[in-house]
């Protein structure tokens, strides 16, 4: 452990640059310290800390789980404030296990195609008080689809007011941490300090606070009148039972509700407006996105959308070239190990870098330019293309995520007309613990496609 190399500078000066401008840390580390190298004082709650971006090492790392390394919880903390303490993603072992097997289903195989057509008909109502001329951030239109996706596919909940109230309580939660200065807030626990309803952690706490009396009257609600015949997320996770016949509590079903919001909303919706990023950047992918769904033709099946290779390799170079999440969850090395012929000594945190690898040049050349055709070119393994993680810690929603993002993208390019508000290039700045656009990609919308391309969802809203 003592022969890792370690990133220039003292500790806390790391820490705030990783904090504050986490992609100047990533690359600077990566220039100084190629493949590995010590990572300490970043604030994960550990004192050894190391990190590593080469695919030998993930692979090992992501393959030894519960022979070499574990994937503890509790390291996990800087998300507390947000999921509580019996999401998915603070729980270990076997209640770990367990809690995945309950929750995939949702996400795959048949339950995946149910929520084709309800993705594209909220993209086109997200649309329908669009003007022609209007100034728009992409950010904020990807964020109102997906998480009135989520909220449809999650709670399956009519528009009440309890529901609109729900919705302004989260995206307020998430919005606080919608900046680096803000974001500090998860990574330094002496600012959580409430000092009253108009300070910005007092006003997060309130509005936390208001959220789960409506989630818990929510779920109350379900189990005073029990309707079997629903199928959305939240009544399947109700009448789920764990091997001893027992339910989900309400604590449980609540801090579940949370993490199937924040993360399956804020990443799907920064995901997709990078992705309206580099197509209105790049005309001539654009070009090729729109050729490809001309080819397609009109009324395509959901299913069809899902299989387009040029939207696939665009969702993906989206994905890798400022990946939303940046790092894979922390393991722990149960016992002494190597790894790239570095001893890493029992107890040691180990992180792979999901942003380093994606910009290895030895796997992507000219790794600074958006270019989807390679991944028309090559076939990535699960350790040099990682936008979910990997392992027993993947993200349980990247299924939906991937389906939503092809969907909503295919059904604005084919029946909206959209530009940059200018020329000047996005940059990616923290969000929370997520790389998200500055600026939130400044767009006018310029109206339909001229003529409009027939689809059944516009027929059908038009009725």
């Amino acid at each position: 452990m003592s022969t890792l190399p370690s990133p220039s500078g003292l500790a806390l000066q790391n820490r705030l640059q990783w904090v504050f401008d986490p992609v100047s840390y990533l690359e600077r580390a990566q220039r100084e310290c190629p493949d590995i190298f010590q990572a300490n004082g970043l604030g994960f709650g550990a004192d050894k800390m190391v990190m590593t971006n080469h695919p030998q090492a993930l692979q090992q790392l992501l393959s030894n789980e519960r022979r070499h390394f574990i994937a503890p919880g509790r390291i996990n903390a800087i998300l507390r404030p947000l999921l509580g303490d019996t999401s998915v993603i603070m729980i270990e072992g076997d209640r770990h296990r367990k809690r995945r097997q309950l929750l995939l289903p949702n996400f795959h195989g048949e339950r995946l195609k149910a929520y084709g057509d309800l993705i594209v008909k909220i993209t086109h109502q997200a649309l329908a008080s669009y003007q022609p001329g209007q100034a728009f951030l992409a950010r904020n239109l990807t964020q109102a689809i997906s998480l009135q996706v989520i909220f449809e596919s999650v709670f399956g909940l009519a528009e009440t007011a309890k529901y609109n109230r729900l919705k302004q309580l989260l995206a307020g939660m998430a919005d606080l941490f919608n900046s680096p200065l803000t974001s500090a807030f998860l990574f330094f626990p002496s600012l959580q300090q409430d000092l009253g309803a108009w300070s910005p952690w007092g006003r997060f706490v309130r509005r936390r606070q208001e959220a789960n009396t409506l989630l818990f009257a929510e779920i109350a609600e379900r189990r005073a009148n029990p309707q079997p015949e629903r199928t959305d997320i939240l009544s399947l996770l109700m009448s789920a039972r764990d091997e001893q016949g027992q339910p989900m509590t309400d604590q449980e079903l609540r801090d579940e509700l949370m993490t199937l919001l924040f993360a399956g909303h804020e990443t799907t919706a920064t995901a997709m407006a990078w992705a309206l990023y580099w197509l209105h950047a790049k005309p001539e992918i654009s070009a090729k996105l729109q050729a490809e769904l001309t080819a397609l033709g009109p009324n395509s099946d959901p299913m069809e959308i899902l299989r387009l290779p040029y939207l696939t390799a665009l969702g993906n170079e989206t994905l890798r070239i400022y990946p939303v999440a940046m790092l894979t969850f922390p393991r722990q090395a149960i016992t002494d190990t190597e790894l790239l012929g570095q001893t890493i000594p029992k107890d040691t945190m180990v992180m792979g870098s999901i942003y380093q690898v994606h910009q290895r040049p030895d796997l992507y050349p000219d790794p600074k330019t958006f270019n989807p055709d390679r991944f028309l070119e090559r076939q990535y393994s699960p350790y040099e293309f990682m936008p979910f993680g990997g392992g027993i810690r993947r993200c349980v929603g990247d299924a939906l995520a991937q389906f939503e993002m092809k969907l909503v993208l295919a059904t604005l390019m084919a029946n909206y007309r959209f530009s940059l508000a200018d020329s000047r290039p996005e940059k990616a700045q923290r969000r929370g613990v997520t790389l998200a656009p500055a600026r939130g990609v400044p767009m006018i919308y310029q109206g339909p496609q001229s003529p409009v391309t027939p689809n059944y969802e516009l027929q059908s809203l038009a009725s």
